[in-house]
């Protein structure tokens, strides 16, 4: 934090005095919402929810993000450790079967922090690190045996389009050797007698229009190289959103063909454990 080097951006601001690199987080994290969230995967909302928790502002900040306002522009409000830390209690009291960090590759320390605070006051649940996968292996050994379920969304295999979209033409290696290591440290995603996920990987992968992700290159990284058992959620929801238009093919929404064909694409690589679309 002294000379930031928690992420790949590599900005090297000294945020513990609130100097502002590319994720325009200083000293204390900033949260746009936290509440029950029923709208992720079964495995993770049960019947009382998901307890996420979404932090302003992100190191990756994808042109296309549908999140925009809060990634981009950082909606929300800046929590201290203490208020952060009350954050994830009161979701762990209102029922809720984990904590789910949203965007957390740039607040990991805050995280920390406020989980020490936590932790000694009896938060229990499993923990969620809910990631663009954008993640430099050192920060994630921080993390290891303290989250428990890893949730990357690993997002293209092509180096243009990730210098493209979100300036980060390094991408791809960089999400591949995330993935590799939250896979050692947490293995293949484990659910409980009442369908909770408990630990492990959960994979989602957003299809773009025109394959311009890659699904199927990533699709057979997963198999080959992390576990053909990989929890795996292909993603049809994208919509154009912030600033999209830059690229004309991501100026549109994907069509029921791009998503099937992405599907398949998985299931013709070894990936057997697919999350049941909602959509189409």
């Amino acid at each position: 934090m002294a000379s930031c080097d928690l992420c790949p951006r590599m900005c090297g601001v000294n945020r513990l005095k609130d100097e502002l690199g590319f994720c325009k987080t200083g000293h204390q994290a900033r949260v746009s919402g936290a509440f029950a969230h029923f709208g992720e995967e079964s495995p993770l909302v049960g019947s009382k929810g998901s307890g996420t928790i979404f932090f302003s502002y992100c190191n990756l900040l994808c042109n296309f993000c549908q999140n925009y306002e809060t990634s981009h522009d950082g909606d929300g409000k800046t929590l201290t450790d203490n208020e952060l830390a009350e954050t994830m209690l009161n979701l762990q009291n209102e029922g809720c079967h984990n904590i789910n960090f949203v965007s957390p590759s740039h607040v990991v320390f805050q995280i920390l922090t406020a989980l020490e605070i936590a932790v000694e006051k009896g938060l229990r649940i499993p923990l969620i690190f809910n990631t663009g996968a954008y993640d430099c292996v050192d920060t994630l050994k921080l993390l290891d045996g303290i989250i428990d379920i890893y949730m990357p969304d690993f997002k293209f295999w092509d180096n243009d389009i990730a210098e493209k979209t979100c300036r980060a033409n390094n991408y791809p290696q960089i999400a591949r050797n995330a993935v590799k290591e939250m896979y050692c440290q947490v293995g293949d995603l484990q659910i409980n007698v009442n369908g909770i996920a408990t630990q492990g990987l959960l994979l989602r992968h957003l299809v773009l229009p025109e394959k311009l992700a890659g699904t199927r290159e990533i699709m057979k990284f997963i198999a080959t190289h992390i576990s053909k058992n990989t929890y795996t959620n292909i993603m049809p929801q994208y919509r154009p959103c912030g600033q999209a238009y830059q690229i004309k093919a991501l100026s549109k929404h994907i069509t029921g063909e791009e998503f099937h064909d992405a599907l398949n694409a998985a299931k013709q690589e070894g990936i057997i454990r697919l999350d049941k679309p909602r959509w189409f």
